[in-house]
Order: C-alpha cells, then sequence, then structure tokens
C-alpha cells in the first residue's frame, strides 16, 4: 500500500467518523418552546402590521420578511417614502441566540430592537406615541392587550414586547448539519463535512460558533486588509465612541446563510462563493482554491434548517378613531 494511499484512508476515516457534539464549536438549534401562545399570536399581528409604521405600508416583515428568510433580499432595505437604507437588513431568524440586536449592537435585545425602526425616519417613519394611538384605536386589539397586559395596557413597552416574543419563536431547527451534529453521518454530504473540517481549519470558526453559529462577538471588518466599501457605517464606533471600534461590527449569524443574500453589512456581495472567499482573504489573509470553496459553501449550505411556517394574521379593521396614513409627501 502506497504511502498517499494509506494517508487518503486515513482522511475518509475521519470525515466519516461521527462527531462528538460536545467538543464542537457549533451547537444544535432547539425547537421554539412556546409558554404563552397568546402573548406570540398578538406579537405575531404586531410583526405583521403595516399601520405600526407612518405610511401604513411598512411592517416588521418588509424588512425581514418570513418568506425570504428574514431579511429582504436588497442591497439596503427601503424605508419611508423610498428612501434608502444605510445597512444591510440583518435575518431575524435565530436572532435571540445573539448578543445584541443591529449590526453595531445598539439594541440590547429583542424588545429594544423592535423600537427602534418604529421611530426612525428612514425606516417607518413614525413616532412611538403615534404608534401607542394607532393600535389603542382598535377594539380587538384592546382586547387582547388587556387579556395578556391588564387594562390600559397598550403603550409601547407592551407593543415591542409581544414582538420580540413572537420573534424568539423564529428559529430553524433540523438544519442537516444539526441532524449530522447528533449523530447522523450521512445527514450531509462528504464535500460539506470537507468543507466543516476546513471551517476549523482555517478560523472561521473562531468567530462563527454557537448555536447561531455567529451573533456572539464583535469583530473588525477588516482584520488582515482593508474592507473597501462604499457603505457609510462606522461599526461599533458610532455607539461606544472609542476609535478602535470603527468598522468592527457584530459577527453576523451563518445559520440559513444559502436564503439571506446579499452578504455582509453593505450588502454588496451576491454569492456564497464571493463571500467565503473575501473573508479569507481579509480576515484570515488566506487563499483558497477552488475545490475548497466549493467544499466550505457545501457546509454552509447545511445549515439551512426548518423555516418558521406562519399561518398569516387576520388583523383588525382601522375606524374612525385611528390616524390616517400618510404614505405620500403633501
Amino acid at each position: 500500500m502506497t504511502k498517499l494511499h494509506s494517508i487518503a484512508i486515513v482522511i475518509s476515516a475521519v470525515l466519516a467518523a461521527p462527531l462528538s457534539a460536545a467538543q464542537e464549536p457549533i451547537q444544535v438549534i432547539e425547537p421554539a418552546k412556546i409558554t404563552a401562545p397568546e402573548k406570540v399570536e398578538l406579537g405575531k399581528m404586531l410583526f405583521f402590521e403595516p399601520r405600526l409604521s407612518k405610511s401604513g405600508f411598512i411592517s416588521c416583515n418588509s424588512c425581514h420578511n418570513l418568506s425570504l428568510g428574514g431579511v429582504d433580499a436588497l442591497t439596503t432595505s427601503i424605508g419611508h417614502e423610498w428612501q434608502e437604507g444605510p445597512i444591510n437588513s440583518p435575518t431575524v431568524l435565530n436572532a435571540e441566540y445573539q448578543l445584541a440586536q443591529f449590526w453595531d449592537g445598539r439594541a440590547k435585545d429583542l424588545q429594544e430592537q423592535a423600537a427602534g425602526p418604529i421611530a426612525n425616519p428612514k425606516e417607518m417613519g413614525f413616532t412611538h406615541e403615534l404608534a401607542v394611538t394607532t393600535i389603542a384605536s382598535m377594539p380587538a386589539y384592546q382586547a387582547r392587550f388587556e387579556a395578556i397586559y391588564g387594562k390600559d395596557s397598550v403603550n409601547i413597552d407592551n407593543i415591542t414586547n409581544a414582538i420580540a416574543e413572537f420573534e424568539k419563536t423564529l428559529v430553524t431547527p433540523n438544519s442537516p448539519f444539526d441532524l449530522y451534529l447528533k449523530g447522523d453521518s450521512n445527514a450531509i454530504s462528504a464535500s460539506a463535512k470537507a468543507g466543516y473540517q476546513l471551517f476549523k481549519d482555517k478560523g472561521c470558526s473562531t468567530c462563527h460558533n454557537g448555536p447561531a453559529v455567529g451573533g456572539t462577538m464583535y469583530m473588525k471588518m477588516g482584520l488582515i486588509k482593508p474592507f473597501h466599501t462604499d457603505n457609510p457605517a462606522e461599526g461599533r464606533v458610532a455607539v461606544t465612541g472609542n476609535e478602535a471600534d470603527r468598522n468592527v461590527f457584530k459577527v453576523p449569524t451563518l445559520r440559513n446563510i444559502e436564503l439571506t443574500y446579499p452578504y455582509f453589512h453593505d450588502g454588496q456581495t451576491w454569492t456564497l462563493e464571493e463571500a467565503v472567499n473575501t473573508m479569507a482573504d481579509i480576515q484570515l489573509a488566506k487563499s483558497l482554491t477552488d475545490e475548497q470553496t466549493a467544499d466550505l459553501v457545501e457546509f454552509l449550505k447545511s445549515l439551512t434548517g426548518e423555516q418558521p411556517q406562519i399561518t398569516l394574521p387576520i388583523l383588525p379593521p382601522s375606524n374612525a378613531n385611528t390616524p390616517r396614513p400618510v404614505p405620500f409627501t403633501k
């Protein structure tokens, strides 16, 4: 038996061997456990509620479309009066697993994040006060809030709390890679297995780890080489005021990454192949062969899990007390 043949056998055996999931940098995504179904249903209604925007047209789902992997599949989002958003919209799927929300981490949790776009003039263009007035004007909403939060409980804290509770259910379990972690060695292809080994060997898992395969830390975009972009986003420096945090962003989740294009905070990269090679170059100072790129992409595709199965809510009708939408500049 030749030496090369022996090496090939060893490599094949390693790739075929079952994992010890506890020792892996990635953990399994578990199905959502719903303990407050009435609150989750109210949050779902509000997630799809366009009357939380000044135009009466934009909802949370506009930028975090649950039919598109929780994103809008645009370079940057479209806001009130067709304004161009400042940054690529991150996925809402599995967002609960992340240390903070938004690319710069300015919101500590999902509830705080939900409040931001409503009052952002470039996003939903409303005010919290008018959003509360709008929701409170509809008896069906009042009844739901009273049953869950108590009398006279339509306020921005409870609106965003309900939205956050719904968003916590937007997890994507049972991806092929999760099944592989659980011991099904046939759940992913040999190429994906090789890609996962590269993912660890090249150092990708240093930043992309945990259940969401990311979202657990901040990192400079362009750690080794500059990342060239026209996007004006500054990163964490806009939150901390610390110049060392310029171009430092939350590491994004890689779950469902084949669905959440275009990539990076500037949304200028449309293929996983280009994204993988860009990261290898500017973050790790490494180059990849075509075969290595293909294997890494196959691994990344194995992270696509079961998408949330959503029945669209029927929203209550507006009435004479409901503020009228203002979709166009007068």
